[in-house]
């Protein structure tokens, strides 16, 4: 018995490069296991109908996902409900330590949460990304100190976002990677 691969729509929004970066990692990782992957950025993203299953991903800012990628959400909901989806954030809050931060951390915004469950995907993670202290005023740089942030540059967990990929490449069954991907 032959099996298909799934075609699979990586889309994301991304204000600086991050979650683009992240997009592309997923993308490859999930291409090395046999998946038909596209990766678009969402203003220009194909329609969802085309593909078996839809991976979502977007920058936080003022805790709310980019505008590109809550209008393709909005504008294919009912579409993006009737397939497998993943959704994933890229922000400061997974960086975030102390109890404070932590806690900022693992509480989702009421924007997200609102474009979440308007798909109800399979699995939603927030990941950290870049936070640099160059051109950030010393009002945020010491907000970001108090509430749990210890440094600045690239924040991005490389082992968690493969192990996210992993889940995902095992819902979908796909086979061991042929080759492993590399980040940024």
């Amino acid at each position: 018995m032959e099996t298909t691969a799934p075609h699979i729509a990586v889309v994301y929004a991304t204000a600086q490069g991050s979650t683009r970066e992240i997009a592309d990692f997923i993308g490859a990782s999930l291409t090395a296991r046999g998946a038909l992957v596209e990766i678009a950025d969402a203003e220009h993203a194909p329609d969802p109908t085309r593909f078996d299953v839809v991976i979502l991903g977007s920058a936080v800012h003022d805790r709310a996902l980019l505008p590109a990628l809550g209008d393709y959400v909005r504008s294919h909901r009912h579409e993006l409900r009737e397939r497998p989806v993943w959704l994933f954030s890229v922000g400061l809050g997974p960086a975030l330590v102390g109890p404070i931060g932590r806690l900022m951390g693992r509480a989702v915004p009421k924007q997200i949460a609102a474009l979440r469950e308007m798909i109800g995907p399979r699995d939603y993670h927030a990941f950290a990304g870049h936070y640099e202290r160059a051109g950030v005023s010393f009002t945020a740089r010491t907000m970001y100190r108090l509430v749990g942030g210890r440094r600045y540059g690239d924040l991005r967990d490389w082992p968690a976002i493969t192990a996210w990929t992993d889940t995902i490449a095992q819902e979908l069954k796909l086979p061991s990677a042929q080759a492993i991907p590399t980040h940024p």
